[in-house]
């Protein structure tokens, strides 16, 4: 079974994703990571972020195993991500990767913003999260500060809502919803109402409703 989930920074879905996989006993692959690894790797570099041949030897470079999360997370990371991410070259030189991954003979979890579309366009269970750009922004606020860093509010949902038009807009690959994906607004819910919600999905899914 294939469990493609997509949506805005900070809906949850990365959450979502790492709890369907343990409760499901599936690998999961956070595809996020590996733009921000591309883009890490072009930082290192002293590299361009938006310089597409650069990009693309660095998105091909990876290795689906051994990041370091920790230098690849925090805010300055994840708008780094967003601009190599809109580069075309870099989603397919990624796309292998990925598909391979979700390949697995006992299924996966993935989670992005073009699984459900480009990635697993044929995955038996597809969910699509999202929440008000307000309410992903005090998440993410809330996330930042608990990693030690200083957080502007106005700043962060500036820039919540500077990713969300760049990622719906962009040539490749799109954030959209997939047509047959499983809404989930997470606005009003916490970790475990939003976790027992997308457990409810994926089993209407599996049922075939």
């Amino acid at each position: 079974m294939i469990i493609a989930i997509d949506g805005p920074a900070a809906s949850g879905k990365g959450t979502i994703a790492r709890r369907l996989a343990r409760h499901y006993a599936l690998p999961h692959l956070d595809t996020g990571l590996l733009y921000r690894a591309t883009a890490r790797a072009l930082l290192d570099e002293g590299a361009r972020l938006d310089d597409p041949e650069r990009a693309e030897a660095a998105a091909r470079g990876l290795a689906l195993t051994d990041f370091d999360e920790e230098r690849l997370r925090g805010a300055d990371m994840g708008e780094a991500a967003s601009v190599v991410a809109a580069l075309p070259q870099v989603r397919a030189a990624l796309l292998e990767h990925q598909r391979r991954f979700a390949a697995r003979p006992e299924g996966a979890v993935l989670d992005g913003r073009d699984i459900g579309t480009v990635i697993c366009p044929d995955a038996r269970v597809k969910l699509f999260v999202t929440a008000s750009p307000e309410t992903r922004a005090q998440r993410r606020a809330l996330e930042l500060r608990g990693r030690g860093e200083e957080v502007n509010f106005a700043d962060v949902l500036a820039d919540i809502r500077r990713r969300d038009e760049r990622d719906s807009g962009r040539s490749s690959a799109p954030l959209v919803a997939a047509a047959d994906a499983l809404r989930l607004d997470t606005s009003e819910l916490d970790v475990e109402e939003a976790v027992a919600a997308a457990v409810a999905l994926v089993e209407r899914r599996r049922a075939g409703a």
